[in-house]
């Protein structure tokens, strides 16, 4: 089962941020499987952790990249958000890290994510980054 299919209503328009996106809710349904699954260990939950740190780096890069480099007016408040939800993943794979099972905290998380963030927030810049050629 899917927890959260991907749709064009995830699209921001900007090929190389859609496809991170799109990576990131194909690991939010890769846990709920996990987490749905008889089987779910530890390892599978670290996992997605540890992945998600890597998204975070190399993902948020490449928008504040574009935000400084086009002069975006929000960048601050954004880079904030990034800021938080990284300290947030951190914090959930060090305790993962420490015994504590955390898969049901780190999906609610990523659900919120990804409607919040990607729906209301990301799109804000769409209009602003098409404006300055990004596409």
């Amino acid at each position: 089962m899917t927890f959260m299919p991907w749709s064009s209503e995830l699209e921001v328009g900007i090929a190389q941020i859609d496809e991170q996106h799109r990576w990131l809710v194909d690991k939010t349904n890769q846990l709920y499987n996990s987490l749905a699954s008889a089987e779910a260990d530890g390892a599978a939950i670290g996992e997605v952790l540890e992945g998600l740190v890597d998204y975070t780096m190399n993902h948020f890069i490449v928008e504040e990249e574009i935000f400084h480099r086009l002069g975006y007016p929000e960048t601050a408040a954004h880079k904030a958000q990034h800021d938080k939800f990284t300290a947030q993943i951190m914090d959930l794979l060090q305790r993962h890290d420490a015994g504590e099972r955390s898969g049901n905290e780190t999906l609610d998380l990523l659900a919120d994510w990804l409607v919040h963030h990607i729906l209301k927030v990301d799109k804000a810049y769409v209009a602003f980054f098409r404006d300055n050629g990004v596409r």
